[in-house]
């Protein structure tokens, strides 16, 4: 399973490339008065994606770097070292990773846990609110363009 974690940071960065192209290029579009209002929303959308996409590939980061730290094994490899720096280390027996939401956690003898902080606090949240984004972009690119549309039905309609 952790070996198709390069492969999703790979694609993850391939499509953050791919989208901020694309949405580069809508709203420049927009800028020089080449396109409608909801070009420049498609391509907010597609910017704020590209965004998401890099933050989430930026915590897989941390996963997998985490994960490959804790399974090295060899002398000085108890308790796990992305577990250290916590009182409780002492009683660390596995760890456990969430990949939504992204998380690194050290599993304790008493079956407890605590999270390892291998990913960066704003991680969660930033990739969260930017794909929020994105996809509030492009109901409104859609919204937008249906109501021009019957607008202008309408006045075909007038005539």
């Amino acid at each position: 399973m952790f070996l198709l974690v390069p492969l999703l940071i790979l694609v993850l960065a391939i499509t953050a490339f791919a989208l901020l192209g694309y949405g580069g290029g809508r709203i420049a579009d927009w800028l020089a008065h080449r396109a409608r209002f909801p070009t420049a929303l498609r391509g907010s959308a597609a910017l704020a994606g590209a965004a998401a996409a890099a933050m989430y590939a930026w915590g897989l980061l941390g996963v997998g770097g985490a994960v490959l730290e804790a399974e090295d094994g060899g002398a000085n490899s108890a308790p796990l070292p992305p577990c250290r720096g916590n009182e409780q280390a002492a009683h660390v027996i596995d760890y456990s990773v969430s990949f939504l939401p992204l998380s690194f956690d050290c599993e304790l003898t008493d079956g407890g846990s605590y999270s390892a902080g291998t990913i960066p606090g704003y991680v969660n949240p930033a990739a969260v609110g930017l794909a929020l984004a994105a996809v509030g972009c492009a109901v409104s690119s859609a919204y937008v363009t249906e109501l021009r549309l019957r607008a202008e039905a309408r006045k075909g309609e007038d005539r």
